[in-house]
């Protein structure tokens, strides 16, 4: 149990954590309403707790256990069978980050991460390529829309990927809940819903970037105009571009073709080793009659120690300047930082359920909780300067910090041994069905062969 001399303690020697709990009261508030019952409401809130706790695993059991209930059974009835929109929550993050990170210069950036999983009944699980593996696994993907300010970043909005053998598959589709409404969508499409729904939002942002999987899709960018937002979308270097002089060549090739005075050398921002420098040069480009307006030019990034080359199609409504492009090209990185501190921190990976209405209220939690830290973050970089010889506060310093001061929680000896014989129980249920299905005979209390069986 925290007291009111720990909080004093902890805000002398590192930051105002009465100020974090309180950020976290607001926070919820702006969810509390979405559960109409006082029961899910406190689960919700204790969810949120256990996501931003130090525990090992965000599974139910653990989130339950850390939130002194006696079973998993509320917070599985949370993300299953409680009345609650996830969608409608979604909309209240988006509000969320519009009114703490919001900034007119803003980008909008779209990429997508997959899950490693075992067996083939989780929703959208499939043999596909994923970067988190860098190959083709069995994983579950999922597309994701982040904002990023100078304020910070946070992902605002997340599509599961179900591929067309799941689409096309009654049987498959009933057993997780896959609303009869939902058909088959490619990744770039639940990507323009995603931006769709954010600018119809009022989410302000100028620009928008992604990588070359999504900027080669001619729709994206065609969707981007018609808002007026501006765009730093990466493409392949065979990409083809057609020159003011009517020439139309692959991007490498006019890489190739540039002088030495065509590259200047800009920051594509700060990194966790400093400075990302690389050289950089930009050509105007003719777009395409159903492209056209604005201005448009190729830009083109060196690593300076490799000269390895990057590509990226960009638009304006107005003239910018190249360090403007390079800034917006800089900051895709932002969506990356967000999946490894969402993952690291709020176990944005780490749900273990199959059905899709329960992936979608897990991941919208976590999304929530991870906002609540760059919240936290940005308010402590305002007002909190850091001292000598120290970096600012980071993210997932901020989590360990809350974990400590605020998610902590003391419960009896009797309730975490009570969790030890929940535990024990449940695993000495599945050992006896995985020896029943395999065939195998049972001697008193004791499995033949036991010793080979994994706890």
């Amino acid at each position: 149990m925290r007291t009111g001399e720990d909080h004093a303690t902890a805000a002398e020697v590192s930051v105002g954590a009465d100020g974090w709990e309180e950020e976290f009261n607001a926070a919820f508030a702006r969810i509390a309403g979405r559960f109409s019952r006082v029961e899910p409401r406190k689960q919700a809130r204790a969810f949120l707790l256990g996501l931003l706790s130090n525990v090992e695993t965000r599974s139910c059991w653990q989130l339950a256990e850390q939130a002194g209930d006696r079973s998993p059974h509320r917070m599985q009835r949370l993300l299953g069978e409680a009345r609650w929109d996830a969608d409608a929550m979604r909309d209240d993050l988006r509000g969320y980050v519009a009114d703490e990170l919001g900034d007119q210069n803003a980008v909008l950036i779209i990429d997508d991460t997959g899950d490693l999983k075992k067996g083939t009944r989780t929703v959208g699980v499939q043999r596909q390529y994923t970067g988190t593996a860098g190959r083709i696994e069995n994983s579950q993907v999922a597309v994701f829309l982040a904002y990023a300010s100078p304020r910070g970043y946070a992902l605002v909005d997340r599509e599961v990927y179900l591929p067309r053998c799941w689409a096309e598959d009654t049987d498959r589709r009933a057993a997780a809940g896959v609303p009869p409404e939902i058909r088959f969508a490619t990744k770039t499409t639940l990507s323009r819903r995603m931006l769709t729904r954010a600018l119809d939002a009022g989410l302000p942002a100028r620009w928008a970037t992604a990588d070359e999987f999504y900027g080669g899709e001619a729709r994206l960018r065609r969707d981007l105009q018609a808002r007026d937002v501006g765009y730093v979308l990466a493409v392949a270097k065979s990409h083809r571009a057609t020159l003011p002089n009517s020439t139309t060549q692959r991007a490498e090739q006019v890489a190739a073709g540039l002088p030495k005075r065509a590259w200047n050398r800009y920051s594509a921002g700060d990194g966790s080793k400093g400075r990302r420098e690389y050289d950089w040069a930009w050509v105007p480009i003719t777009p395409p009659n159903e492209e056209g307006g604005g201005h448009h030019w190729l830009l083109i990034r060196r690593r300076i120690g490799d000269g390895e080359l990057a590509f990226y199609r960009c638009w304006s409504p107005r003239p910018v300047g190249l360090p403007t492009l390079v800034r917006v090209a800089g900051s895709r990185w932002s969506i990356e930082t967000c999946f490894q501190t969402g993952k690291g921190a709020v176990g944005l990976d780490q749900h273990q359920v199959r059905r899709w209405n329960s992936w979608y209220r897990y991941t919208t939690l976590a999304m929530f909780a991870h906002t609540i830290l760059t919240v936290i973050t940005a308010r402590e970089h305002t007002h909190h300067q850091p001292e000598d010889g120290l970096i600012p506060l980071t993210l997932p310093e901020t989590h360990r910090l809350f974990a400590k001061l605020i998610a902590t929680t003391a419960h009896t000896i009797s309730h975490w041994l009570a969790w030890s014989r929940w535990r024990r129980r449940h695993q000495a249920r599945a050992r006896r069905s995985h020896y029943q299905r395999r065939g195998h005979t049972t001697t008193g209390r004791r499995l033949h062969n036991d010793s080979r069986l994994p706890y």
